[in-house]
């Protein structure tokens, strides 16, 4: 029985499609590059939530360690030419996306825009949430400038954000949330909502592959 006729058997044994329950390919970029970020501490949490969620995988993208050039080009300098392949080549796996931005002067850093610039197709038909922080405003300014550039690369947004305000004072010397009940409700929300986009965009995808 080849690969084809043993997955059809399979779902029609079970009624389900095998794509419904596959782990979610969700990629977890690190926004910021500088020095003293609160990044880590951020993202460490986070990924309590998502590594404890059954349906997803996360691959972690961190714009400190990519080294992508900000001149864009359509032929890289072979020096470069790998490292833009292999950001290319995870971003094309994931099914979803999570940004865990700073806002930096009313808006997200420099390196996350050269980042999504870099690529197009790779961002197309698949989902993308925040989780960000920053002063009062919790970096909420950053992710609604987020959503305009998303909606432009035809990825869709989720609409329930994780928001720490001044986020410094919100956790302790071991990265522990002081007062978690409120972050941990509005992580399961967010995960549930980007599982849920993330399969149907998955299959509407493999069903009929997207021409943005």
């Amino acid at each position: 029985m080849d690969l084809i006729t043993a997955e059809s058997t399979a779902t029609a044994l079970t009624g389900t499609d095998l794509t419904e329950t596959a782990p979610l390919k969700v990629a977890v970029i690190l926004a910021s590059n500088r020095e003293g970020r609160f990044a880590p501490v951020v993202a460490d949490w986070f990924f309590a939530h998502s590594d404890a969620h059954p349906a997803i995988e996360t691959d972690v993208i961190d714009v400190a360690g990519l080294d992508l050039p900000t001149a864009l080009s359509y032929r890289p300098a072979p020096g470069t030419r790998e490292v833009v392949a292999d950001v290319a080549a995870r971003l094309a796996r994931a099914d979803a996306f999570v940004v865990v931005t700073p806002e930096y002067n009313h808006s997200y850093p420099a390196p996350l825009k050269n980042l999504i610039d870099w690529y197009r197709a790779e961002w197309q038909a698949k989902p993308v949430a925040f989780v960000s922080y920053g002063g009062v405003s919790g970096g909420l300014r950053a992710v609604e400038h987020l959503r305009q550039v998303f909606a432009e690369l035809h990825t869709v947004s989720i609409r329930d954000t994780v928001s720490f305000h001044n986020a410094g004072a919100q956790f302790d010397d071991e990265g522990r949330h002081c007062d978690p009940a409120g972050p941990d409700a509005a992580a399961k929300s967010l995960l549930d909502q980007l599982v849920w986009w993330g399969r149907a965009l998955r299959a509407a995808r493999q069903a009929h592959p997207y021409a943005g």
